[in-house]
């Protein structure tokens, strides 16, 4: 069990950093092309994890790039009121914030992409703040920023190197794009970056793109080469935790009803690195983990169906929704 504080009274115990962009979706399951009205939102994995630890009760900072255009500031508004610290976020003048396109049809979701020279993408090593990174107690990144640009995954190693060289714990979720980057461009920088990494929270099926085999016995030979807690999510009914060589299997919560899955990944991040913070095992963080991921599925939206501290104390005890 690890115990966890912040080091300077004050600061984030949790630092995050990437692309969040504007979100736009049809009201219904129905076709882009044939939506008159389309709901506006955001979403980025970073994000949608800051959100999650702060509504979870924990201090937490949001370091991305946006335009400062009407969705950017919208969006920094809404992270902002979400009680995360974005005084090292930017909004750029000289390029705009992303965004893209959600639709489901007939049970399929497709996502259409617009982030082309967006503001995120444009993240280099000098926006960082060193400082801020070593006061934190864990720094939480993902793959989709080291697959936006040269420049993004320059960013991303360094602020690694800033967290290893302060004895920072690294998260890191590989959420492999791959309309971002080739699985062969993913593997060459992600593997090497896994000997840093202290907690490294992928899915079964970027496993077996990462390490090119189906078998899950090579996959756990090679996790077991890491130095990092390992939870493998995405499996039938468990997530896995692998950590000093055991394999534990950990239960789903199951649901009734599923009306989004989206963001449930990072809910997942957001309940685990919350478990760690209050100096749960790492079994433990797991459950919790898997909690906040099956409250969020009940939701639609990338971000707004991750529950509040209370609501995850509720579930846990028991008890039940009282309406009046």
């Amino acid at each position: 069990m690890e115990s966890f504080h912040s080091k300077l009274s004050g600061s984030p115990e949790v630092v995050t950093f990437g692309e969040s962009m504007a979100l736009l979706m049809p009201q219904g399951p129905k076709g882009l092309e044939y939506s008159a009205v389309l709901d506006s939102s955001f979403g980025g994995a970073e994000s949608n994890v800051a959100i999650g630890l702060s509504r979870l009760g924990h201090k937490v900072g949001w370091c991305g790039r946006l335009g400062d255009d009407p969705f950017g500031r919208k969006i920094l508004r809404a992270i902002q009121g979400e009680g995360v610290d974005v005084s090292r976020a930017a909004l750029a003048v000289d390029a705009p914030t992303g965004f893209m396109m959600r639709e489901q049809i007939r049970g399929r979701t497709s996502v259409h992409y617009y982030r082309k020279h967006s503001a995120a993408s444009r993240m280099t090593p000098g926006h960082l703040d060193e400082e801020y990174i070593k006061q934190a107690s864990i720094l939480h990144l993902t793959g989709i920023s080291m697959a936006l640009s040269p420049s993004c995954l320059d960013t991303v190693l360094a602020a690694v190197d800033i967290a290893k060289q302060n004895g920072v714990k690294v998260s890191f979720d590989p959420n492999i794009r791959l309309k971002l980057w080739s699985a062969e461009e993913a593997r060459r920088v992600i593997l090497p970056l896994l000997r840093k990494v202290d907690y490294f929270l992928p899915g079964y099926d970027e496993l077996k793109l990462l390490y090119q085999t189906e078998s899950m016995g090579m996959i756990l030979r090679y996790l077991n080469e890491l130095s990092a807690i390992t939870v493998i999510k995405g499996g039938q009914d468990e997530t896995l935790l692998v950590e000093e060589g055991l394999i534990t299997p950990i239960p789903y919560y199951k649901v009734d009803h599923v009306t989004d899955t989206v963001g449930a990944g990072d809910g997942f991040c957001a309940g685990f690195l919350s478990g760690l913070l209050e100096g749960k095992t790492a079994a433990d963080a797991v459950k919790l983990g898997n909690l906040v991921g099956a409250m969020v599925i009940q939701v639609t939206g990338d971000w707004e169906g991750l529950p509040l501290k209370e609501e995850v104390r509720a579930y846990m005890d028991g008890l039940e929704h009282v309406e009046r």
